[in-house]
């Protein structure tokens, strides 16, 4: 059974992790071959714009399956052989989802756990059920985020809320997400989905190739010094400049009309 649905409606892409029963877990499956993959997909179609990535079942995702944890007790495996296979194995997600250039939109529709919230905040905007709760809980088990959650929680909710997630293990609710950032919004949970589309809607409307642009500059600009982020941003105008979703837009706010890209 393969771990993504993926569902399309014009430029939207919806990915819906459908492994309730594992409660999404995203090892010991195929997980990372399909996401990697689908990332891979997204990038070469520039008919693509927005992607959606949501979950089935009551659980978003529990992140690593423990169960399978036990298998590293062997002493067969090394640290060096372990090494490699996160290099090989989890790791491929965080490159794949945040190196992405369309917009990826996160809806969140339960407990997001270890991995399962890492990979939401691999996503450029969280939507969060009000059934969700968020948990940075790797320590619980006795292990650290592998999975590049260091770089990817502080980032989102600042230093010192990643450090209390991530040195307590603790959940915290939906609400508690909304106040520090790391969710945008909160529904209820029969209205998740639906807002998620019109979000996604939303974006879609735009110029595609502008809302790559711009992703990349959003992303750059986290990690350049102001003097290379605005050499890159007036590379990236000239080649907007010249494109015919400008001269459609522009045209059209002249005339008072909604563009047609």
């Amino acid at each position: 059974m393969a771990f993504l649905q993926i569902e399309r409606d014009g430029g939207i892409v919806v990915a819906t992790m459908n492994q309730p029963e594992t409660r999404n877990a995203l090892t010991g499956n195929t997980a990372i071959e399909e996401i990697v993959q689908l990332c891979a997909d997204i990038r070469q179609d520039a008919g693509v714009k927005v992607l959606i990535l949501t979950a089935a079942g009551p659980i978003f995702s529990s992140g690593g399956n423990v169960k399978d944890m036990r298998r590293f007790f062997d002493d067969a495996l090394t640290p060096e052989s372990i090494c490699e296979e996160y290099r090989q194995g989890i790791q491929r997600i965080p490159l794949a989802l945040h190196g992405l250039d369309v917009p990826v939109i996160c809806a969140v529709n339960g407990p997001a756990i270890g991995a399962g919230l890492d990979i939401a905040c691999m996503c450029d905007i969280r939507i969060a059920a009000d059934t969700a709760t968020f948990a940075e809980s790797f320590v619980r088990v006795g292990i650290v985020p592998g999975d590049g959650g260091a770089w990817l929680l502080p980032r989102a909710v600042g230093m010192a809320k990643a450090s209390e997630m991530a040195y307590t293990g603790e959940a915290i609710s939906a609400q508690d997400a909304l106040a520090c950032g790391l969710v945008s919004r909160v529904v209820p949970a029969a209205e998740l989905l639906p807002a998620a589309r019109t979000l996604a809607a939303k974006i879609a409307a735009n110029p595609g190739g502008v809302m790559r642009m711009t992703k990349r500059l959003l992303r750059e600009g986290q990690q350049s010094s102001l003097a290379s982020l605005l050499e890159l941003s007036a590379s990236y105008q000239a080649l907007a400049h010249k494109t015919a979703e400008h001269r459609e837009a522009v045209t059209a706010f002249i005339e008072k009309r909604a563009p047609r890209f």
